[in-house]
């Protein structure tokens, strides 16, 4: 799907038009109001945003994102505007201050035109866990658009923004683009501050970017990456450099496809769109072979053990007594924290935090807590053994394509195999990519998902670019 903006590059080569531009973003975005991609639109920010930035360009300032207008995931906060995280808990809760990554890209040029919807708190495959109401799939109403950030994904592919941030816990900027057939990219962990940005899973969050292709992707990243003094998480490895833009890929890579990710439960239109790239990508001289991550099978439990452990713990600070909702009929504190929570989070939340509080309790913390842990590590050691082999790893983005609104909502097992290709990569903290590769028999999205070492964004994001030559399914 064409975007109907101007692209960044015509939009900073002609500054006057910006205004205007920003003006048909928001109109288009609420023309939209039915696929609820949006929750709040910054009119007045985001026009004095887009003056200022006409008359810096104008001026010949610099302004390497001058031009480019980005959408938000609600669970980043912005200074001054709501910040909901899609839940009744956080009703009324503005933010205090911007986070890293919006701040670097707003000061390189680019202008935010307002949040998007997403599962509550990130907790979610479907993007209909929300207060909101469910999010839905531009291709195909009736469909999921992939979760949690599944607003910010319908924003990109239905041409409302050039990109958009989403969060990536297990998936849920990848998981998204490939039901929406744009790209998303995982960055490493500790490549991109987290600093405001709302925890759901510490040692497995990453902000992330969404767009319509690899090169736009790299441009993002290149200025919202580097350490950061707020983030204590944040590797001290310097940014990509842009150089003009994503270099091509202009030698042969040896890539890797891992047993485990082609078995039982893959949808044959998605395997088959899979193979039929790689074979093109032999056919351009890359070396394929077969790889083995042998605790690949452990990775949805061990994904779901640690991640709700750390939900369990992050999210104990929304009790209605500092911000956010609070119960109006509670009479004791008790009552407060009891009532505001129960009745404050939705029930897909109630029940991580009740799995996440189950596994760190007394007598159970060894069995499951720690041996997740432990796991955990061997599924990063599966990672470092097969970059010892090849460059990069070959795998779906998800087992099927999207899926019915509603189909898997009350089959929370279901629903979370949905990650069962995404999860690995936060475990292991790699980078890993989603890019569009064709369409299945009913014309939904296909995602083909790039992993490379840590720090190794460059070099999918050329690769990606490359399987988007080659499938004419990239947008740029």
């Amino acid at each position: 799907m064409f975007t109907p903006l101007p692209s960044p590059e015509h939009l900073r080569s002609h500054p006057n038009q910006l205004p205007d531009a920003v003006d048909l973003s928001l109109t288009l975005a609420r023309k939209g109001e039915a696929l609820r991609a949006f929750v709040t639109l910054f009119d007045g920010r985001a026009r004095e945003d887009a003056r200022r930035v006409r008359d810096a360009l104008t001026r010949g300032e610099s302004l390497p994102l001058g031009g480019w207008i980005l959408a938000v995931k609600d669970n980043i906060a912005i200074k001054d505007q709501p910040l909901t995280c899609a839940s009744k808990i956080l009703d009324g809760f503005r933010s205090g201050f911007t986070a890293t990554a919006v701040e670097r890209l707003e000061k390189a040029g680019a202008v935010v035109i307002g949040k998007t919807n997403l599962d509550e708190f990130a907790m979610g495959s479907s993007s209909e866990n929300s207060v909101f109401g469910a999010v839905r799939n531009p291709r195909d109403p009736e469909r999921v658009p992939g979760g949690s950030s599944g607003g910010s994904a319908v924003a990109v592919a239905a041409g409302w923004v050039h990109g958009a941030l989403g969060s990536d816990t297990g998936g849920s900027v990848r998981q998204p683009a490939a039901f929406c057939g744009v790209a998303g990219l995982k960055p490493t962990y500790g490549r991109v501050s987290r600093y405001g940005l709302v925890a759901f899973g510490s040692s497995l969050d990453q902000i992330a970017p969404i767009s319509t292709s690899c090169a736009r992707l790299f441009d993002l990243l290149c200025f919202m990456a580097g350490v950061d003094s707020m983030d204590s998480s944040s590797a001290h490895v310097p940014p990509p450099m842009r150089n003009g833009g994503l270099a091509r890929l202009n030698h042969a890579l040896r890539i890797g496809l891992p047993q485990e990710y082609f078995l039982e439960g893959l949808a044959p239109d998605v395997e088959s769109a899979i193979r039929r790239a790689v074979e093109r990508l032999r056919g351009l001289g890359h070396h394929v072979c077969e790889v083995s991550l042998p605790h690949t099978p452990y990775a949805i439990p061990v994904y779901y053990i640690v991640a709700a452990a750390e939900a369990s713990s992050n999210l104990a600070r929304f009790d209605g007594a500092r911000y956010g909702w609070r119960d109006p009929a509670a009479s004791t504190l008790s009552d407060l924290y009891e009532q505001t929570r129960g009745e404050g989070f939705g029930p897909e939340v109630r029940r991580r935090i009740m799995m996440g509080t189950f596994v760190l309790s007394a007598g159970y913390y060894d069995a499951y807590y720690r041996k997740a842990q432990q796991v955990r590590r061997g599924i990063l050691d599966d990672f470092k053994k097969a970059f010892a082999e090849v460059d990069v790893l070959i795998t779906p983005t998800a087992p099927t394509t999207a899926f019915k609104l509603g189909e898997k909502l009350d089959d929370p097992l279901a629903m979370y195999l949905s990650d069962i290709y995404t999860v690995s990569a936060n475990l292991a903290g790699v980078p890993a990519l989603s890019v569009p590769v064709g369409k299945d028999r009913q014309g939904l999205p296909i995602g083909l998902q790039i992993m490379g070492p840590h720090f190794a964004e460059e070099r999918i994001l050329q690769l990606g670019a490359q399987v988007e030559s080659l499938t004419c399914e990239g947008r740029s």
